[in-house]
């Protein structure tokens, strides 16, 4: 009997304590789960001379997983055109910036937001106040606009079970904003709409994996993709040892900049002609030459020497200690360094002083640095005040200050599981396979040292698309840099394209 009472006494201590456990995990994972935030003002733009009204969403859902757990607090900012009532008639356009690290604020204040900061582009910015105006160049005159901000930048962070470094990868980056996209379609009852992917460098490379994912695991099918500053394959980039593709494929840039900075003996008065020009030195007589390596003999190392120097403004004896093959960082310090001057390498057409005449590498970006500060204040200012999102929630630029930030560069869609230069060209290649009415619209700047133009163009034709589909792409060029709209002449440019191609693809 005492052996009975025991085991019952020990069975109801142990019910008790497991429930106990399980009262107190779950609430320390409601408590680790915020509410969802959600600041819904209203608003008026004029685009066109035409006035919009427009009902702005600033916050962040809480996305879930396929098992309908929480896993981030994700945070977006909504521009939704009021009155419409016929949603599969109304275009909806998510948009992001890249990095990986960077919130969509570059693009939501520069671009597609209805608000525009005031730069002084491409020269030195002051100090605030700095300025506001109706962005002319937004598209939500023909498409509702959602800005995305990737777990780590803007509002949005990992919550329940996951962590950050769940989301700060290749792979986790394209399946969450993926969920993102989903859920807010779900929630917001616009699957009918025609949809549309637009991101910014690496915000590029991640479309291209996130149209992939949307289409072949959740059943969404995008009518167009634009590409703004495209890098999909990082190998283009690298400017690895012993590959020579890197070089190859920024000569031309080079050849631009140094164009625009009058480094050029008689300078042709036409860049795309210029341009044109650059790109078959490239991939003829220069590719040609790297690639025997060693084999090159000297006399036409020498010849190869002078022709680089001709096209890109530096010195033949710096090339030739180059050994003909000059990288980004270099070629920006050395371009102008005889005036004490590091080129821009967001937009070459931006200088800054070189503080050491004596480095082999630029060590800083004068674009960013002359941007950055107005951009940072004005959306600030922005968001807080006019939108009313809570003050008490940090907004992040960049998720480069968090604690652990480390990108996976691994992307399962590489043979090589182990690679640091991932390509999600193939993902593109199988979405425009398997969805052959799918356009992809590709905004390249001239003066573009981070994702260079011709290496694009490299990359879309090594995609090993079949011919039908291969003129799905359409390629625009801009005077301008890697954010080709703050430059007034081609933000202009950059809305009529966007919106021409979103007119055409959403019938």
């Amino acid at each position: 009997m005492k052996k009975i009472f025991l085991s019952v006494v020990l069975s109801i201590s142990f019910v008790f304590c497991a429930t106990f456990l399980w009262a107190q995990n779950t609430v320390k994972d409601s408590l680790s789960v915020p509410k969802e935030e959600k600041s819904v003002t209203h608003h008026s733009v004029t685009i066109d001379g035409k006035i919009i009204n427009y009902t702005a969403t600033a916050g962040a859902l809480i996305l879930r997983n396929d098992q309908d757990e929480p896993i981030a607090f994700y945070g977006y900012t909504a521009y939704t055109k009021d009155g419409q009532t016929e949603m599969d008639k109304r275009a909806i356009s998510f948009s992001y910036n890249g990095g990986p690290g960077s919130s969509s604020m570059w693009l939501h204040m520069g671009a597609m937001g209805p608000k525009r900061v005031l730069l002084n582009d491409p020269y030195d910015n002051h100090p605030a106040p700095y300025k506001l105006e109706d962005n002319q160049f937004s598209i939500l005159d023909i498409s509702d606009v959602v800005m995305i901000d990737p777990v780590g930048t803007g509002l949005s962070k990992a919550v329940g079970k996951a962590v950050n470094k769940d989301f700060w990868g290749v792979d986790g980056d394209i399946k969450s904003v993926s969920g993102f996209i989903k859920q807010y379609i779900n929630e917001n009852n616009r699957w009918q709409s025609p949809k549309y992917l637009i991101g910014e460098s690496y915000g590029t490379m991640r479309s291209a994996g996130v149209a992939n994912y949307l289409q072949a695991n959740l059943g969404i099918v995008v009518n167009g993709i634009v590409l703004i500053s495209t890098v999909l394959d990082m190998r283009t980039l690298t400017f690895q040892q012993g590959d020579d593709i890197s070089y190859i494929l920024n000569l031309p840039t080079y050849a631009v900049a140094a164009w625009y900075h009058n480094k050029i003996n008689n300078k042709p008065k036409d860049i795309a002609a210029f341009a044109e020009e650059a790109r078959k030195f490239a991939a003829g007589t220069y590719a040609s030459a790297l690639m025997k390596g060693s084999d090159l003999i000297d006399s036409d190392k020498e010849s190869i020497a002078s022709q680089v120097a001709a096209m890109t403004g530096l010195s033949k004896e710096y090339v030739l200690k180059a050994n003909l093959r000059i990288n980004e960082p270099q070629f920006t310090e050395e371009l102008l360094r005889s005036e004490h001057l590091t080129v821009g390498r967001l937009d070459a057409r931006y200088k800054g002083i070189n503080q050491n005449l004596l480095s082999e590498a630029s060590i800083y970006d004068p674009q960013s640095e002359s941007i950055s500060p107005p951009y940072i204040a004005a959306f600030s200012d922005y968001y807080y005040n006019e939108l009313k999102v809570d003050k008490k929630l940090t907004y992040k630029t960049s998720a480069y200050s968090t604690p652990g930030f480390n990108w996976d560069w691994k992307h399962n869609k590489n043979n090589n599981s182990d690679a640091v230069t991932p390509n999600t060209a193939v993902d593109l290649a199988e979405a425009m396979s398997h969805n052959p009415s799918l356009k992809v619209l590709a905004l390249n700047g001239y003066y573009d040292l981070a994702t260079p133009f011709f290496a694009a163009e490299y990359t879309f034709k090594h995609m090993g698309l079949e011919k039908r589909i291969q003129n799905n792409f359409e390629l625009k060029y801009y005077e301008a840099g890697h954010m080709m709209y703050i430059d007034p002449a081609s933000g202009k440019q950059f809305k009529k394209d966007i919106a021409t191609f979103i007119k055409e693809t959403s019938k």
